[in-house]
């Protein structure tokens, strides 16, 4: 204490002499003061330093309050830049520049990232997206999926992106295909999906839009290509019930891998549930055995004789007498029936049994004969490569 007493009258001293070097130049600041600062400010320095002030507490005081004018319009900015980072998630540096452009409207501002980022989304459209997730949505006679790519799986954890596939699930649910009626499988794409209206509940894409149009405001909120790439709706035949596996599930109805299966009674006054037990236990099944037909006589031709060449020249290979390779021949191909069909696969919960026996059992517990009508396996990104290569549609493993 002793020694600030000693020091501060130097101190001030020293100040009050340079700062009179400012208030006397032609140039209006010193070495002390920065460069570009005003003969009026420095003159307001230099009084603070006087003699006149013996209080160093309000000398401080002062300094303080010449200096923290523009505090409270930064303060002000940077709430701004908050606030429109939360409506749209858009990133910082595109925050601010949208700000500044407008003249710190944040109105305009809102209205102005949502221009440049569909010009961007246009732009990132051409970008391969084998990232996303399958959404999924149903109820007791009917179930739809849909496969909404991108191009990172950051971007598949983002819980504005996984808002948007489950709402194009729900939407998928409740679109009327009038042009195929009744049980089955049927496509719900994107040509049919994307000029539909869509009520979305959401702090950021929130209101009444179209298909295609949220799709690309999240494009530009992301900053990634996000499209919609297929979807599927299957129908249960009544009495009947749907059964659906998801794989890889983020959260309720989402997932990477999807398993689907409709199990049709012939009664229809039997329990429905051993019915819901045993399809979801085949829907998981269908998930890990990946079948791609539901018996052998839907196996196609030329599928099975593909096989039948491959099988021949690998058995002609031992050099064995031309009948012993006609039954190595049809021996390899009931292998193949096992890996590819249904309801020849091992259950994948008990390989001491087939799906077949597994229907069996399952028809005798509720009294009736039970089948299944149809199935499909859907994997998020599958194909994807080999359509950009040969330009041919992707096959989905299903039966009708």
């Amino acid at each position: 204490m002793a020694c600030f007493r000693s020091a501060k009258h130097p101190f001030r001293i020293f100040f009050y002499n340079r700062l009179s070097a400012a208030t006397n130049s032609k140039y209006g600041y010193s070495t002390c003061a920065s460069k570009g600062t005003p003969v009026y400010q420095a003159r307001q320095i230099k009084d603070l330093f006087s003699f006149k002030y013996l209080n160093p507490k309000s000398s401080f005081a002062l300094i303080s309050r010449n200096f923290s004018d523009q505090a409270p319009a930064a303060t002000e900015q940077v709430n701004l830049i908050k606030q429109l980072r939360e409506q749209t998630s858009a990133p910082m540096k595109d925050v601010k520049l949208a700000l500044v452009d407008c003249d710190w409207d944040i109105e305009a501002a809102l209205k102005e990232l949502r221009k440049r980022g569909k010009v961007l989304a246009s732009k990132k459209s051409s970008r391969t997206a084998t990232e996303g997730l399958l959404a999924l949505a149903q109820n007791e006679s009917k179930a739809a999926v849909i496969e909404l790519n991108c191009e990172t799986d950051f971007v598949s954890r983002n819980e504005i992106f996984q808002y948007l596939a489950l709402a194009l699930a729900k939407q998928a649910l409740v679109a009327e295909n009038v042009s195929q009626p009744g049980s089955g499988l049927f496509p719900v794409g994107p040509e049919y999906l994307e000029g539909l209206k869509l009520n979305l509940d959401h702090p950021k894409i929130g209101g009444e839009t179209t298909v295609q149009n949220a799709i690309t405001e999240v494009a530009a909120i992301m900053g990634e290509n996000v499209k919609l790439r297929r979807g599927f709706l299957l129908s249960a035949s009544s009495p009947g019930v749907v059964s659906t596996y998801l794989h890889t599930s983020p959260q309720s109805g989402l997932g990477r891998i999807a398993g689907l299966l409709s199990l049709e009674v012939e009664d229809g006054s039997s329990s429905f549930d051993p019915l819901k037990r045993v399809g979801s236990e085949l829907a998981m099944h269908i998930v890990a055995q990946k079948p791609l037909f539901l018996t052998k006589e839907l196996v196609s031709a030329d599928a099975l004789e593909n096989e039948r060449e491959i099988l021949k020249s690998q058995a002609e290979s031992t050099g064995k007498s031309p009948m012993a390779i006609e039954k190595m021949v049809e021996g390899r191909l009931r292998k193949y029936y096992e890996e590819v069909v249904l309801m020849e696969q091992k259950f994948v919960m008990n390989d001491t049994l087939n799906i077949k026996t597994i229907l069996n059992n399952l028809s005798k517990e509720v009294g009736s004969p039970v089948k299944i009508g149809s199935f499909f396996r859907m994997e998020v990104g599958e194909g994807i490569r080999r359509v950009e290569a040969s330009n041919t549609d992707e096959t989905v493993a299903q039966a009708a």
